[in-house]
């Protein structure tokens, strides 16, 4: 249901700061794949999720959504089709709106409604369940401002906000990256768990090389610019990071053995 094909994208083409970012990209999820993307610095990574997302216009190449092709249709049209969650905790939620005004914001993308009408109570009451999965105790926390949240709990709630309106493709952009091993650990498990119940289709960035064994059933690894491996759960499941980081040559800093 996402498809790359021949993807490539060149920073500062002609200059001497020219960056090959992506070199003839192929990538294809079927729909409902947990796919997980790994490579060292500078392989390519975020430059990929920001022309899935409509960020960055390739070069060359094309993407396609279901079939279509979306590689011309910017970021804030690709919205409704794409959630993304990022790195820094603060990205995805307004610091000074409480957490229930906050998930009425996203509820209500790209929908014509005044703001006095955000919070029925059918809405709350269905905020109230989201929340609830997540085992955080946000559920009790729908009026405090999210700026006095911590790292971990913005970050869980920047998750329910991404699929309250049931994207088709949702961005994992190294979301656990900035949070403590503890945090880190349970928000990761809340997201195991909504890409479970909700069954979207997921491209997820990280550097944890366990992360990318232990999750999703599919793997590929970018170097370069370039995917040089992927694999399917039943190879995932003979990998170790070991043997990842033996076989594509990379360094402790790159796999993040932690």
């Amino acid at each position: 249901m996402l498809a790359l094909e021949g993807v490539s994208k060149t920073f500062n083409a002609g200059s001497p700061d020219e960056r090959l970012a992506l070199d003839g990209v192929d990538l294809d999820l079927r729909e409902g794949d947990f796919a997980v993307l790994i490579g060292g610095n500078g392989a390519g990574k975020s430059t990929l999720l920001n022309v899935v997302a409509g960020e960055v216009q390739p070069d060359s190449g094309t993407v396609r959504i279901d079939g279509d092709d979306v590689t011309a249709i910017p970021a804030h049209r690709r919205s409704a089709q794409i959630a993304r969650v990022f790195q820094d905790p603060t990205l995805g939620t307004a610091p000074d709106l409480t957490v229930q005004e906050n998930l009425a914001i996203a509820d209500s993308r790209g929908c014509r409604r005044g703001f006095r009408y955000a919070l029925p109570r059918e809405r709350t009451e269905r905020f109230r369940r989201e929340l609830s999965a997540l085992g955080l105790g946000l559920e009790d926390r729908m009026r405090v401002r999210t700026d006095s949240l911590s790292g971990g709990q913005r970050q869980a709630l920047s998750l329910v906000m991404a699929l309250l309106r049931q994207p088709r493709i949702l961005i994992l952009d190294e979301h656990t990256a900035a949070l403590d091993p503890r945090t880190a650990a349970v928000v990761m498990a809340a997201t195991i768990a909504a890409i479970s119940r909700t069954g979207v289709t997921t491209l997820m960035v990280t550097h944890n090389m366990q992360h990318a064994i232990d999750h999703g059933n599919r793997l590929a690894m970018l170097d370069s610019g370039r995917v040089i491996y992927e694999a399917d759960q039943a190879e995932k499941a003979e990998l170790t990071v070991h043997k990842l980081v033996e076989r594509f040559g990379l360094n402790r800093d790159d796999a993040l053995l932690t």
